[in-house]
């Protein structure tokens, strides 16, 4: 029997990408924009407002995904909604089982009202532990926005609070005219500090985007890199250079099949480049990329990966402990929540009566 929607709630997850401002209850949205006197909202009715986020993120469009996060960053601009939302973020990935995550967010972008970049992560750092309560363990990415020129500050911001939550960096936005090369001399600091960091590359942008994260700046993980089947023939007989040493390097793919199909990176979770990867063994790792915009969470992206390929109890473990071996978190953690948690609970699922 293939597991069901409500067993896989029940398995322990791993997150590793996932937007803070991308997540947010449809309730508090509505809540934080009352208080802070935010009126832009297309609809003050959260379900309304729910549906609209989804549609609005439907288009095929990265770019227009992208617009909707207007709305959200415009209500997490003081201290008390980043820590309420960062909260509620620990919270429901909890109840939907997930044991780790590490969640992201641009700290740049929660300025306008006054917060300096250190209040801003403090204030999130702050939400994450009242909500986590000892059920999940939530590590901090901090993204540099692609199209400005504040990566490098960003950069010295998550190793400044890397012993106290920040677990790395990422950079992010739209693709298309913002080469991760242009931050090169962020990844150069990062990596002389031995700091981790992942980026977001082949989703709308193809093969180049993927060459310069890896080869230039040393990506740690790929942020989505969907593209990378464009390097590797349709029955997966033959790999080109790029893709074999992506397989070769164990080089995470951060995939997010429903945020793919919103955004016109796959036709369908059937036919998202998921399932060749996954049988060509690359290091791929399931995502929700943004919960509010894609209606979605681990589980769901678990069921539906079930559906399209028939996968069973064996491969979303897989899946799991790649995400748990590419954390950013030290070694013996990995190791602990690996075995001590997730094969347990994978067995415990796989062989009930």
């Amino acid at each position: 029997m293939s597991p069901t929607l409500d067993e896989i709630r029940r398995a322990p997850k791993v997150l590793l990408h996932d937007h803070l401002d991308g997540g947010l209850r449809a309730e508090t949205i509505v809540e934080l924009a009352r208080e802070s006197g935010y009126g832009d909202l297309p609809t003050t009715d959260p379900d309304n407002l729910r549906q609209w986020f989804e549609a609005a993120s439907d288009s095929g469009s990265l770019e227009r995904y992208l617009e909707t996060f207007t709305h959200t960053v415009g209500v997490m601009q003081t201290r008390e909604s980043l820590r309420r939302v960062a909260a509620e973020c620990a919270q429901d990935l909890a109840a939907d089982g997930v044991v780790y995550a590490e969640v992201r967010f641009a700290p740049e972008q929660h300025t306008t009202r006054g917060l300096s970049l250190d209040e801003v992560v403090q204030a999130v750092l702050e939400g994450f532990k009242e909500g986590s309560e000892g059920r999940i363990k939530v590590g901090t990415l901090l993204t540099a926005m692609r199209h400005q020129a504040r990566s490098m500050e960003i950069a010295e911001l998550a190793v400044r609070y890397r012993d106290v939550g920040v677990v790395g960096f990422d950079i992010a936005g739209a693709e298309a005219g913002y080469p991760p090369t242009r931050h090169l001399d962020a990844f150069e600091y990062l990596q002389r500090e031995n700091a981790h960091f992942t980026i977001h590359a082949g989703e709308a942008f193809g093969l180049p985007s993927i060459w310069q994260a890896i080869q230039w700046c040393g990506a740690d993980r790929l942020g989505h890199g969907v593209r990378i089947i464009d390097d590797i023939s349709e029955d997966g007989a033959k790999l080109g250079r790029l893709a074999a040493y992506v397989r070769d390097k164990r080089i995470p793919l951060e995939m997010c099949p429903t945020s793919n199909l919103q955004t016109g990176a796959a036709a369908s979770i059937a036919e998202h480049p998921i399932g060749l990867l996954r049988r060509l063994h690359f290091r791929v790792t399931v995502n929700t990329d943004n919960r509010l915009m894609s209606s979605t969470s681990v589980s769901e992206e678990f069921a539906k990966l079930v559906e399209a390929f028939g996968y069973g109890w064996d491969d979303l473990q897989w899946f799991t402990v790649n995400a748990m071996k590419s954390a950013f978190i030290p070694f013996d953690e990995r190791l602990a929540l690996i075995n001590g948690v997730i094969k347990p609970g994978f067995a415990q699922l796989k062989w009930q009566p």
